[in-house]
């Protein structure tokens, strides 16, 4: 759907699943907004009061405050929607709505974005929230030199300025999907510092305020009296746990002593929810494991390998024993079939050894023996997928050395340092940011490495791309040239599982992510 001429967005329209995650612009639906933007529906009335204890299977003793280094951890979701505040937020049941923006306004061709600020916000420390920390938390990730992840994602703004109330975002070619990435959780809103922001304060806007921050262990907040959202932030206190091990986090929920978990036990999930006091939730938002290979570094760099050893995993296997079900075998794509993007005419990839022997026969790597360094830090079943598809591979005469690494220091010594790890990702709100973040050529996380001029020409003009069709057809040849030539083997889509005590209470959820889209501290209640 093209954009309308001077077009005000003041929230999305509702929207099901399946259209959310492809859509390409959002629709304006002024009347879903109160005067604060934001009217939630609850089945049964928010009660005030109590702590909330969240444990995590992410989390770890590098993680910072800066937001320049900030992860794409589940930990690190967490605790920013714990903690700040977005220009926008994604919403339960599709689609956005503003939050620090009051209202987000484009031109027709997409390619200028006017978001008005909203008014009497004040930090946590009683500053109150301006244009210029707006710019500066954007910039931050924007300037040269800048460490951020999300500066080759933010090259396309050519400028960020002030209009008075306004801040405009220029951009080098349009992009109808640019509300969504606003949303993102490594784009915090912090308070300007010089040119920077001064996240060494530990402030935001947000729902809490922190009190104590100790990396890969815990931290800790208290309620914002002054949140300007009022009807959200209902517990007292806050504390957000890393519990790595699965069996601890899972005896801690069933003992009472954490009040939700994420990562749960897929082998024992039946079990758990016989508990009596627990309540077991699954959703799926597209979250997928992925086996990155370094196409730079041999033998990844020879494309028949990679083919190799895409053939060489049985994939049902792996969902039937890793997942116990709990998920569906995927295609080396990102892209879930729940997405109107999805190209289901691409032939799923099956186990094959006798093509998997083809393609290293025509490498000339007959016999190859390989190392995936992997922990269980990247996902839960991580290892014992390493060791399944070694097994698998063997039929391909390949020999698959699994090393386990620390989960601590993982995702800072091994993902994207070692030549071919593991990681995972959540389910995206668009096609453009699954493959933005993670496959074009200047992502910071192209976990694979992998550098395709055609992809990249298509990625930035299917972002702009206002006639469906037309997009359609860009992603779905994105999709078949990572799937075939990509150096990222994708497995399996995952049920995100997760489970919270029913002394907690919540509104209709949000399913791109576990535990409300990571937006649990703000939204739910005790009851």
């Amino acid at each position: 759907m093209a954009l309308g001429s001077g077009k005000l967005f003041a929230a999305a329209a509702p929207m099901t699943r399946r259209s959310l995650l492809g859509r390409s612009a959002a629709f304006g639906a002024a009347g879903l907004l109160g005067a604060t933007g934001f009217t939630p529906a609850f089945a049964q009335t928010p009660k005030p009061g109590g702590k909330f204890t969240v444990a995590l299977g992410h989390g770890s003793t590098t993680d910072s405050l800066d937001p320049e280094t900030n992860s794409g951890s589940g930990f690190n979701s967490t605790f920013n929607f714990t903690l700040y505040n977005f220009l926008v937020e994604t919403v339960a049941g599709g689609g956005w709505i503003p939050e620090l923006a009051e209202t987000v306004e484009s031109s027709p061709d997409a390619k200028v974005w006017t978001l008005k600020l909203r008014q009497g916000v004040e930090f946590h420390d009683g500053r109150p929230l301006t244009v210029q920390d707006v710019l500066n938390s954007i910039n931050v990730h924007r300037k040269e030199g800048s460490k951020s992840s999300m500066k080759p994602t933010l090259e396309n703004i050519t400028d960020v300025r002030a209009d008075g109330d306004n801040i405009i975002f220029e951009l080098a070619s349009a992009n109808a999907d640019l509300p969504y990435l606003l949303a993102g959780f490594t784009l915090p809103i912090l308070p300007a510092k010089g040119d920077g922001v001064d996240w060494e304060a530990g402030v935001g806007t947000g729902p809490y305020k922190l009190t104590k921050f100790d990396p890969g262990v815990r931290s800790t907040f208290t309620k914002n009296p002054n949140y300007w959202k009022p009807d959200r932030a209902f517990f007292d206190e806050v504390e957000i746990l890393t519990v790595a091990d699965q069996a601890a986090r899972t005896n801690a929920l069933v003992t009472g002593a954490v009040d939700a978990i994420d990562r749960a036990d897929l082998n024992t999930v039946d079990m758990l929810a016989r508990a009596g006091n627990v309540e077991v939730i699954e959703t799926n938002g597209g979250t997928h494991f992925t086996l990155p290979m370094n196409a730079t570094v041999a033998p990844f760099d020879n494309l028949d390998v990679r083919l190799a050893l895409k053939y060489a995993i049985d994939r049902q296997a792996i969902v039937d024993t890793i997942l116990s079900g709990h998920g569906a075998v995927a295609n080396d794509n990102p892209i879930a079939p729940t997405n109107r993007y999805f190209d289901a005419s691409i032939p799923q990839r099956a186990y094959d050894p006798e093509k998997a022997k083809f393609h290293l026969d025509k490498a000339g790597m007959s016999g190859l023996t390989v190392d995936i360094n992997i922990s269980d830090a990247a996902f839960a079943g991580a290892v014992d997928t390493a060791v399944l598809f070694a097994e698998h591979a063997k039929a391909a005469g390949i020999t698959l050395n699994v090393v386990r690494e620390p989960a601590d220091g993982y995702w800072s010594n091994v993902w994207m340092k070692k030549p071919w790890t593991a990681s995972y990702w959540g389910g995206q709100p668009t096609a453009d940011q699954a493959f933005s973040q993670a496959f074009a050529s200047d992502a910071a996380w192209n976990e694979g490495f992998w550098k395709n001029a055609r992809f990249d020409e298509l990625l930035v003009a299917a972002r702009g791309e206002l006639d469906e069709a037309k997009r359609k057809e860009m992603y779905g040849e994105m999709q078949r040239l990572v799937t075939d030539e990509g150096s990222v083997i994708i497995p399996m889509f995952s049920n995100d599982t997760f489970a919270i005590s029913t002394a907690i209470g919540h509104g209709e959820l949000q399913t791109l992510w576990p535990l409300d889209t990571r937006r649990c501290c703000e939204r739910w209640w005790r009851v």
